[in-house]
């Protein structure tokens, strides 16, 4: 009977921490849109829906809490409501970094409308499948998953290595482009970024299923 409720307990964080990361993933999909198609609209729907977001980072938390106060989980399934703890804030930060893009959007669309031929789309797109491929790989609990999902960080930092010299060599050649520069450089910064939370996310899918600790490891 005990094995049952602690069961249900661990679906309920699992079912919570897919809806908050496809929550997630919706807000780097729509302010990418927003960033693509000028649209400040669209933007400012995603720096709303973010208190929503947030919301879900505190329930998940608080049920962690609960579980691990009143039902002492061992072995495994205290290694899982240990990961879900740690991944939630990973999510939620994921989300602020879509809604600083959102931002960044809105100051762009400001701007009259220039072609750099600087094409965000790859990086954008492999991003989220990374993010969708690590909330999958957790769902599975596959640490093999996990570790190829990890391996796609390496993909991303060369794209943004490609797309911040682009950006700089354009900067350097037009004065008049220094600021919106600066933007589009923010933008991929945070891009970056949730590849690497999505990395820490799939070293917690790891410590979860096999209790091995990969960070700052070389594997």
């Amino acid at each position: 009977m005990r094995k049952r409720l602690i069961e249900e307990d661990l679906n309920l964080l699992r079912d919570r921490l897919l809806i908050m990361g496809g929550a997630a993933e919706k807000a780097i999909m729509l302010s990418m849109r927003a960033l693509m198609e000028r649209d400040s609209g669209l933007a400012q729907r995603v720096i709303r829906e973010d208190d929503t977001i947030d919301q879900m980072e505190i329930e998940i938390d608080q049920i962690c809490v609960d579980v691990l106060v009143l039902k002492q989980p061992a072995a495994s399934d205290l290694r899982f409501v240990i990961s879900v703890a740690r991944t939630a804030p990973m999510v939620e930060r994921i989300a602020d970094h879509a809604v600083n893009i959102a931002k960044h959007a809105v100051t762009l669309n400001g701007e009259p409308q220039v072609d750099w031929e600087i094409d965000l789309s790859g990086i954008s797109r492999l991003v989220q499948e990374m993010l969708v491929e690590g909330l999958d790989a957790f769902t599975s609990g596959d640490p093999d998953r996990a570790r190829a999902t990890i391996a796609r960080d390496d993909e991303v930092d060369a794209i943004y290595d490609r797309l911040y010299d682009r950006v700089i060599e354009v900067m350097t050649r037009d004065s008049i482009a220094v600021a919106r520069g600066a933007e589009w450089l923010a933008i991929l910064k945070h891009l970056e970024r949730i590849a690497d939370y999505v990395t820490n996310i799939c070293e917690q899918i790891v410590y979860m299923a096999r209790g091995q600790v990969i960070k700052h490891s070389i594997w």
